[in-house]
């Protein structure tokens, strides 16, 4: 099971890179708020975000190495790509570490699978705003990639 959890883990972060490979750059740079609220890039950004706050709150150990994406300046695709590998492999172990003995984690009070399930919730939630998004500002993304985010992906 252990193996498992990492793996289920690491897809989840395979969705989101086949996303971001899918966008193209003007998606990146588009939002549907009207007061200045994340762009997609933006929100890619947020999923790294979210990972290193839990990092380096509850497993320092694999916080450290780690490099935040700054909002303040442009956010490129390649610098979200290596930065999502990143935190997605601290997580990871993070996660083998919990799957050990009686998969407890600290921050995680019902354990690893619990924790496993926040992240693939919030992260799948971002995926549909980014999808949304994209689709409403005219800058749809194939057919074969949104097959692929909802339960198809390995027959991409």
């Amino acid at each position: 099971m252990r193996n498992q959890i990492a793996e289920t883990w690491l897809i989840n972060n395979y969705l989101n890179l086949m996303l971001l490979d899918a966008t193209s750059d003007a998606g990146l740079e588009c939002s549907l708020s009207k007061r200045g609220g994340r762009t997609v890039a933006l929100q890619f950004a947020h999923l790294h975000y979210v990972r290193l706050y839990r990092l380096e709150r509850y497993a320092k150990e694999f916080y450290a190495g780690q490099t935040r994406i700054d909002p303040a300046q442009p956010v490129y695709r390649q610098i979200l790509r290596e930065r999502l590998v990143e935190s997605a492999n601290a997580v990871a172990d993070w996660m083998m570490l919990g799957s050990d003995g009686e998969g407890q984690i600290r921050g995680f009070n019902r354990g690893v699978i619990t924790m496993l399930g926040y992240f693939i919730s919030h992260e799948s939630h971002h995926r549909g705003n980014i999808v949304l998004t994209l689709k409403e500002c005219g800058h749809p993304i194939p057919q074969k990639v949104r097959d692929a985010l909802w339960g198809m992906w390995n027959q991409v």
